[in-house]
């Protein structure tokens, strides 16, 4: 199974946002620094969450993206699709119906995958996470997002 880098980012961008709080918008160039990613590739991640309703943008001196609704139910699963869609990661190509066992097993399996992404909550994770911040910063000697 294989995500984008573009859900990559999108998962690591919404953790740290969610460590550092909604309340403090964070400007896309000091996000894009923190992952060292282009700013212009993060504004397109950032602009699917926005339209997704998870984050919300502000312009001026004190803006950024900070999170938007009740972001401790967030699942990993709402972020996924705001970024990848909601299609069916396979599609029988044979023409045989829905009878056909291969798809069956394999859609058995994406669904019991999402049951568990949609089990993990930004709001969970960042209670773990926030262990290894001080202030919204990481420090040298401390894990990751």
């Amino acid at each position: 199974m294989k995500y984008s880098k573009a859900t990559d980012y999108a998962l690591h961008t919404m953790l740290f946002l969610s460590v550092v709080g909604p309340d403090k918008p964070l400007g896309v160039q000091l996000l894009a620094d923190k992952f060292q990613v282009s700013p212009t590739y993060l504004s397109k991640i950032l602009t699917k969450l926005v339209k997704a309703g998870m984050v919300e943008s502000a312009s001026g001196a004190n803006g950024g993206y900070r999170l938007k609704r009740n972001w401790e139910s967030v699942s990993f699963l709402d972020i996924i699709h705001a970024i990848e869609g909601t299609a069916s990661l396979f599609d029988c190509s044979l023409d045989h119906g829905p009878e056909c066992q291969v798809q069956q097993i394999v859609l058995e399996a994406e669904a019991k995958m999402e049951a568990h992404l949609r089990s993990q909550t930004l709001g969970e994770l960042a209670k773990r996470s926030s262990l290894f911040f001080k202030g919204g910063q990481m420090s040298s000697d401390e894990g990751t997002v």
